[in-house]
Formats: C-alpha cells, structure tokens, sequence
C-alpha cells in the first residue's frame, strides 16, 4: 500500500516532459546560408553539365556517367578523414572552410580549363571539398542542435541548402537565354558560379560562429523517442565503426540501384520531352519540390522513425524510374519525375544525416555521419558508371528497366537491415 501511495505521488509531482525547442539554432541557420550560396555556385554548373558534356563537346553516355561517378563518389576518398579530423582537433569550422574554399576554387578553374580530363580534375577538386567539409558541417548542427530536434534542424539546413539548388538553375537558365546559345553562355554560367562559391566562403569564415566538440566523456547524444537505441554489446567493448554495420550496409546497397538526376533529365531530352533550352529548368522542379517538404519530411522522421522514412524514398525513386522508362509521356511524364525526384530527397537526404547522428556517439558523430555518407557516394560511383556503360550498349529504356528491378529487389533487404541498425545502434543515454 506504501509503495502503492508512494508511486501515485511520484506521477503527480513528475515534471511534464520538456518540449521540442522551436528556436532554430544560429550555427544551423548561418551553415544553412553558406550551403545556399555554396550550392547556387554548384547547381548552376550542375544543371548545364550533362547537355555540355554530351552536346557541346560531343560525349557519350559513357563518358557523362564516368563525370556523374566522380560527381557522386570522389569527395568520399576525404569524407572520412574530414570528419575523423573534426573529431581529433574538436574544431570542425577550420576542416569546413578549407572543404568550402577548395570548391571555390574549382569554379574558378572552370574558368580557366577546356576539355573532358581537365574539366573531370575541376570536378574532382570540388567534390574533394564536398567531402572534407560534409562531415565536420553535419556534426556543427548536430551539436547545436537538441537531440529531439534533429530531423527538423537537418531539414532547416536542407530546406536553405535546397533554395540555392533552385537558384542554381534558375540562374543558369536566365544565362543561357540572355547570352547566345554556345560556348559563351556557358562559360558566363560559370563565371557567375564562381562568384557565388566565393561569397560563401567569406560568409563562413564572418557569419558563422565556430563549434568546439565537448571531450568524449561527456554524455552522448540521446535518441529520439520514436526509435530507442539501446547498446546491447557488453560493458566495456567498444566499436570500431563509428555506427551500426547493417546501416552502412542498408545505405550501400541502396546507393548501388540510384542514379542521378541527370541520367532521367537525359532520357527525358532524348526521348524529345524537354527542349535543350529548358533542360536547366529540370533541376529548379526537384528543387521547389524538395525546398517545399524537407522541413515536414524531417519532422516526419523524428516523429514516425528516420529509417522507415527514408526507406520510402526510395520505392518513390522506382516510381520515377518507372515513369522515365515508361517512354516519351509529354508534360505530365516530366511533372512527374520532376516531382518525384524532389520527394525522393525530400525523404533520404537530411534523414540518413539525422540517423547517423543518431546511431553515432558524440565523440565520434562526424566520423559516424562521413562514414554513411562515403558509403553511399562509393555505391553511386559504381552506379553512375554502370548504367552510362548499360545505356551505351544497349538503350535507355532497357538500361531504366533493369536498375528499376535491382532497386525493387534492394529494398526489402535494406529495410531488414535499417530496422536491425535502429535496434541494435550503441547510443548510450
């Protein structure tokens, strides 16, 4: 009876749980202003690379997946040891700028250098930063973040990093229409693309306030109520990967069945949908799409679990390949995949940042969120290659049907695999 009385008046008197901040921190928001300016620089190369690959120099799809793998997997050789960095000298600002700064001057070398090789060493140089500075980034919000807000604060991040992704384009578009279709509005995009990557360089190093990790032994990241991590190893084992196996595994495998944007704007030119002029254009529909649910989606997956929410995004993603294979479809065919495209990021990209977070000690989060990420940008490496080779040797619509097939077969593997990752993750409360 005693103990009866005693435990009705401990819930009682129990404070009410705290609620989620509402306040978006100062470092998210200022990272946040770099990535856009950072990615109307990029965006805007990005979105005329394919068509001056492929028209302008004359290239095939071989050659433009070769260019899209290195696009996709190079920054991963650094990936790692940017975010290992971060960990050891507990200041991941430094490690961010030096990633940003050596993207700026790539687009500077854009400039300056004609031809495939040269310009694949301009494109190396810049995802070499993308990867040196992913990890030590990711981290900075993460510390700055409230554990039950991270989905939320990585899809802040997403949602501004995004806007530049649509400006991007849109801006090359307004170029390419202005200047005389050729060479020179070509080189007056990047022009302009240097300029931005410079801008935000300088907002970085002035606008953006440095983060120092606590030492290790302070107390780890606390996982989000929906997906409670519980370490089930024995005490005093550690772990060598910064997070769970299955994870790198499930994001691996996914990674090896998607392909980039470029490859379905590509088959949608060809297939007569979508006019040279307007193919930029493409690349601003994925981004009002994604701008307009990265913060919902984010809060989504704090809400309902992260790995089930991106694992949605990618049987989204097959609907895309499907709809692309399906054939020349007129404007609803390029609405669609435009849009589904965007809703597949919307769902995958923050959300794998956050379940790493997530998974990761803090004394190891930036190795855990770099490492996740390499995995996946070494699969798509591979991907990008293959289906470039799979489409010069046979045709587009054959080349969409069977990595469509791979990615259907993929997906119930890795969602076994994500959900023993949450399961099994070492997050110590």
């Amino acid at each position: 009876m005693y103990v009866t009385l005693r435990e009705n008046r401990d819930r009682r008197t129990a404070a009410p749980p705290a609620e989620v901040p509402r306040r978006i921190p100062a470092t998210v928001l200022g990272l946040g202003i770099v990535s856009l300016l950072t990615d109307i620089s990029s965006e805007s190369v990005t979105a005329v690379l394919p068509l001056y690959l492929t028209v302008v120099l004359g290239f095939g799809p071989l050659a433009y997946g070769f260019v899209d793998g290195i696009n996709q997997a190079v920054s991963a050789l650094v990936r790692l040891a940017g975010g290992w960095w971060a960990d050891t000298t507990r200041r991941p600002k430094r490690i961010a700028v030096l990633g940003y700064g050596g993207s700026a001057l790539s687009r500077v070398g854009f400039l300056l250098v004609q031809g495939f090789w040269p310009l694949t060493a301009m494109i190396t140089l810049d995802r070499l930063g993308k990867g040196l500075r992913t990890g030590p980034r990711d981290a900075m919000i993460a510390a700055a973040s409230d554990p039950r807000a991270l989905g939320r604060n990585f899809g802040v991040h997403r949602a501004l990093d995004t806007t530049g992704a649509l400006i991007g384009p849109l801006l090359a578009f307004a170029i390419l229409f202005a200047v005389p279709y050729g060479l020179g509005g070509y080189r007056s995009v990047f022009a302009v693309s240097a300029a931005f990557a410079v801008i935000g360089v300088a907002v970085l190093l002035l606008a953006v306030p440095a983060t120092r990790f606590r030492p290790a032994t302070a107390p780890a990241l606390t996982p989000a109520p929906a997906e409670p991590a519980v370490d089930h190893r024995p005490a005093g084992r550690s772990r060598r990967l910064p997070v769970p196996g299955t994870l790198l595994v499930a994001a691996g495998l996914l990674g090896l069945v998607t392909i980039g944007d470029g490859f379905l704007y590509l088959a949608l030119s060809e297939a007569g949908s979508v006019p040279p002029q307007l193919f930029p254009l493409l690349f601003v529909g994925t981004s009002v799409t994604y701008l307009a649910l990265a913060v919902p989606f984010g809060r989504l997956a704090d809400r309902f679990g992260r790995w089930k929410l991106f694992l949605a995004g990618h049987l989204v993603l097959l609907v895309g390949y499907l709809t692309t294979a399906a054939g020349p479809a007129g404007l609803p065919a390029v609405i669609a995949v435009v849009g589904l495209l965007g809703v597949y990021y919307a769902a995958t990209d923050g959300v794998l940042s956050a379940l790493a977070a997530q998974l990761s000690p803090e004394s190891r989060r930036a190795s855990g969120i770099s490492a996740a990420q390499t995995v996946v940008a070494v699969s798509r490496f591979g991907s990008a290659v293959g289906f470039g080779l799979l489409w010069q040797l046979t045709d587009q619509q054959l080349a969409l049907f069977v990595v469509a097939g791979a990615l259907l077969l993929m997906v119930p593997v890795a969602g076994r695999l994500l959900a023993t990752s949450v399961r099994r993750g070492s997050v110590t409360a």
